[in-house]
């Protein structure tokens, strides 16, 4: 009921009569629903969860506090059914995500609703509100973390010359279910040898060779939410320049990570981080943002960057990854997600990041 109420502080200060939310992890944030191709509308008068035949059951056990409302054939069409709740909770005035609600479905809901209801553009209600996580929120990253970190640490037992990269991949994704998660996390990286260079890999048939870094970026998802982690090892053997490079990016995160104190601006630690690497002439190798925001989507705010103007919190979970990526090389990346705490920061990822040579 908070994340409730403070949504409806947020919507009366933008002088809104209610909103529509669509974006699966804002509809889940605010009802609890897990499922997805449902609608919710938010007001003082009333909340309405508008669901299909599929969902109705799954949705008047998950959202306690919550109308379902059903649509689809026979039942009204989706706009017709929330016009109807917009008459009986009163609103005029209707707030949608602009971010989210596609320009057809906008033309249609415009149609639909005619001039009984003025479609107001709204940006980042909810995610304002899901930018700080709470422990309940927290509890379920940790977890997420613990079960991939466990996952990668008995798939490294398996790595070898000969194998590829597709192997890899889906024995990680196995080891990361049959550990307790919902799901991956993400798709996930692996890249080997020269593709290394590629910091999103999709994982192919290379086979692994003796002296491959192999970089691999995965997750799982628990309980909704989702954990972040990189790491790039070497296969028998790494070289003097392997090395290095490994090192100057293993700086770069250690200060990105020293850098995630309260109240600070989210350029900072990127701005120090990449001081790391440019200082060592790798500046145009590194060409990403330092790190962003995780919980229910894998990409949220803070979005660390040169550009960032947000303010780092207590409470904000966010990944830092630099990396360095040379064409025809390949390169390095090393990710945690990491809590920030009046304290300073908790890495949730406990990986190694000392070279890991199997």
């Amino acid at each position: 009921m908070k994340r409730q109420d403070t949504l409806l502080a947020s919507i009366e200060k933008a002088n809104l009569d209610g909103i529509l939310l669509v974006k699966d992890s804002n509809i889940r944030y605010i009802s609890g629903f897990t499922g997805s191709e449902s609608y919710v509308v938010v007001s003082k008068r009333g909340k309405a969860f508008i669901t299909d035949s599929r969902y109705t059951e799954q949705a008047e056990q998950e959202c306690p506090g919550f109308e379902v409302v059903r649509w689809r054939s026979p039942f009204p069409e989706l706009e017709e059914t929330i016009k109807k709740v917009c008459e009986r909770f009163g609103i005029k005035r209707l707030g949608f995500e602009k971010d989210v609600v596609t320009y057809e479905r906008y033309e249609k809901f415009r149609d639909g609703f005619g001039d009984d209801i003025e479609l107001v553009p709204t940006s980042g209600l909810v995610e304002e509100l899901r930018y700080v996580k709470d422990s309940s929120e927290i509890e379920c990253i940790r977890k997420a973390a613990q079960i991939a970190d466990s996952a990668f640490e008995e798939l490294l037992k398996s790595i070898k010359p000969g194998i590829t990269e597709k192997d890899i991949e889906i024995e990680l994704q196995y080891l990361i279910k049959k550990k307790g998660a919902t799901d991956i996390g993400f798709p996930t990286i692996v890249a080997s040898g020269a593709r290394g260079s590629l910091p999103h890999a999709v994982p192919s048939d290379r086979r692994i060779e003796c002296g491959d870094f192999i970089t691999i970026d995965f997750g799982a998802l628990y309980n909704g939410y989702r954990s972040d982690c990189t790491r790039t090892f070497a296969v028998g053997r790494a070289d003097e320049r392997q090395r290095y490079i490994y090192n100057i990016v293993k700086r770069a995160q250690q200060i990105g990570i020293e850098s995630l104190r309260p109240r600070v601006c989210g350029k900072e630690p990127d701005k120090n981080a990449r001081s790391i690497i440019e200082e060592a002439g790798f500046g145009e190798n590194f060409g990403h943002g330092l790190g962003h925001g995780v919980g229910l989507e894998i990409h949220e705010q803070p979005f660390m960057s040169s550009k960032c103007d947000k303010i780092i919190q207590p409470g904000n979970v966010v990944t830092v990854e630099p990396g360095i990526y040379i064409p025809g090389w390949g390169g390095v990346r090393i990710e945690d997600t990491v809590l920030v705490t009046e304290n300073g920061p908790e890495i949730l990822t406990k990986i190694t990041k000392d070279l890991i040579v199997i």
